[in-house]
């Protein structure tokens, strides 16, 4: 039996292999069990995005994941992606950290700038001083924050959001083996990286008809947050939050886990 640190990952498949790697180079043993999952979506104010970023009435546009370049450029016809791309590079792209800034690079668009705060309100608070009267446009999940969006408004700027993916809840074999690994006692560390992870476990938990011993389970375990919002739907949950890194990414999560073990 390993004596390594089980750590459950739950982060969606496309992101398992990466997270499973990270966590085994840092010395725990990775239980992956995706809560989310991805899909791709396309709202009405796709086609309006797309055109104030083609014709420079954009003045700021904003990425808060990877996810949210990957989609927006698969919707876009593949002859007309490079011309996309030349028109991001001629208005001011934000970033949410690291993570996100590296992908935007890696296509080719250049990256204006990212706030000293990996959030929502990281980027408002990065942002408020200069975009009044200012038109943003942020391409993301259907699940976003509306933190951001109404910060900046308040800041005086005009916003569109245009939702580019969605989150979905998987549910099948393996969930009902992380739910019944965690009431077993079986796993020292949950991870949880967004709020709807949260209530997707929890959920799942519920329809098995064991909430309340799977919460008390969490509270004997180390239960790890990426970020405030993450964190306090744990709480909301009645969940003790041990770990939320100053960073908001997954590997800072498992440095802050590493550091609440040693």
């Amino acid at each position: 039996m390993s004596g390594k640190p089980k750590v459950a990952i739950m982060r969606p498949e496309r992101y398992m292999a990466k997270s499973k790697e990270l966590a085994e180079s840092m010395g725990f043993e990775a239980v992956m069990v995706p809560m989310v999952e991805i899909t791709e979506m396309k709202d009405e104010g796709f086609d309006g995005f797309v055109e104030r970023v083609l014709e420079g009435s954009s003045d700021y546009v904003i990425f808060t994941s990877a996810n949210g370049i990957d989609f927006t450029l698969k919707k876009i016809q593949s002859e007309s992606v490079d011309k996309f791309i030349g028109a991001l590079n001629s208005t001011n792209v934000v970033a949410i950290g690291p993570t996100t800034r590296k992908a935007l690079e890696e296509m080719g668009i250049a990256v204006m700038g990212m706030p000293g705060v990996f959030s929502s309100e990281g980027i408002v608070d990065y942002l408020c001083d200069d975009v009044k009267g200012k038109v943003i446009d942020t391409a993301r999940s259907f699940y976003g924050s509306t933190l951001l969006t109404e910060g900046l408004r308040k800041c005086g700027a005009t916003v569109y959001e245009t939702n580019v993916y969605t989150l979905e809840k998987p549910e099948g074999a393996e969930q009902d083996k992380l739910i019944e690994s965690a009431l077993n006692g079986e796993i020292r560390v949950f991870a949880f990286t967004s709020s709807m992870m949260v209530r997707n476990f929890i959920e799942h938990a519920r329809n098995r008809g064991q909430e309340e011993e799977t919460i008390r389970a969490l509270n004997r375990s180390l239960v790890a947050a990426i970020g405030g919002p993450t964190g306090n739907t744990l709480e909301d949950y009645g969940i003790n939050v041990s770990v939320i890194p100053d960073r908001f990414t997954f590997k800072d999560v498992l440095k802050k886990v590493q550091e609440e073990l040693s």
